[in-house]
């Protein structure tokens, strides 16, 4: 499914207007990843980003300059978010899957937005002296199903063939992060948007693993942040487009079908008993007592009594009592 169609344009800042909003709408393909976006539109929380991600203390939102491109030039393709602060040029995607490629799309990005650079500044590229430009970082923030580790680098060499001692001419690296609940805690911690974003989009697979339909789920995860205030002020003024963009990430038929194919897999009783126990590792450390009673367990409808029962425990022991 297209994620969007968006390119490359220099500009300040993003402005995305909306009122309260309860809708059952329609999936629209332009919208996907747009969350991510919304959540760090405001330059205070991008820098909010910035500094967790750097140990930087940086306090001024003024001397971040946003240069996201935008203009509707590659199908599929889009840059999230882009800005300048100081000497650093940075680029942040957001990833549902688990994408190699992200270094080949990193390099077109980084290309049109030196370029952009250098005309913005009126530089000289064919004459001394050395152009001084600012220096790239790219991080992917990853919140797909597929286990991945907290922090891995991405290399576009990895894509060329290999000529043994010969170095090729062009690398990118994408530090990808995974930033679903239970990972990278430190760097949650240090930005509080980020730590929200990955509530949300967990209560959201928790909704799901206990048998509610994608509009159920996005619809009560949406109502239970907006209680907790969390995400409160995203969520109630963009209600409606961020729902729109979670129906087409999170496709009920796709999600079904991808937990059968895991069952298939695994074997019917061992694929559900992994799933309770992937549930309940992300509440914190499973006893090993209870590790055994369910990777035991032979009768797949106790092992759905579980997972549903995992998904709305809260906590380990939450999930104890209840047996």
């Amino acid at each position: 499914m297209p994620e969007g169609v968006f390119f490359v344009a220099y500009s300040y800042f993003f402005d995305y207007n909306g009122g309260i909003r309860k809708l059952k709408t329609r999936v629209n393909k332009q919208y996907k990843d747009r969350v991510f976006r919304l959540i760090f539109q405001r330059k205070e929380d991008l820098l909010d980003l910035y500094n967790a991600l750097n140990d930087s203390a940086y306090t001024n939102p003024e001397e971040l300059v946003i240069t996201t491109l935008e203009d509707a030039v590659y199908l599929n393709m889009k840059n999230d978010v882009s800005f300048l602060i100081g000497d650093v040029l940075n680029l942040y995607e957001h990833q549902s899957t688990s994408n190699p490629n992200m270094p080949i799309r990193g390099l077109f990005y980084l290309s049109d937005l030196y370029r952009i650079y250098i005309k913005h500044h009126d530089l000289d590229i064919y004459r001394e002296p050395r152009l001084q430009l600012p220096f790239p970082q790219y991080f992917v923030f990853y919140n797909g199903t597929r286990k991945e580790p907290d922090r891995q680098e991405l290399y576009l060499s990895s894509s060329f063939p290999d000529r043994g001692v010969k170095k090729p001419a062009l690398e990118c690296t994408a530090v990808m992060l995974n930033i679903n609940r239970g990972n990278n805690q430190q760097l949650m911690e240090r930005c509080g948007r980020l730590q929200e974003y990955s509530f949300f989009i967990a209560a959201i697979r928790d909704n799901l693993m206990a048998g509610m339909t994608i509009e159920e789920a996005v619809e009560q995860a949406v109502d239970l942040c907006i209680e907790r205030e969390i995400l409160s002020d995203i969520l109630i003024q963009n209600r409606g487009d961020i729902v729109n963009t979670l129906l087409t990430e999170y496709n009920e038929e796709k999600y079904l079908n991808g937990l059968r194919e895991y069952e298939r897999s695994e074997g019917k009783t061992e694929g559900m008993a992994e799933a309770v126990l992937a549930l309940l590792e992300d509440l914190g450390e499973v006893p090993e007592e209870l590790r055994k009673t369910i990777l035991s367990e032979a009768d797949i409808n106790t092992l759905k009594v579980y997972l549903k029962s995992a998904s709305k425990a809260g906590s380990i022991d939450n999930f104890m009592k209840l047996f």
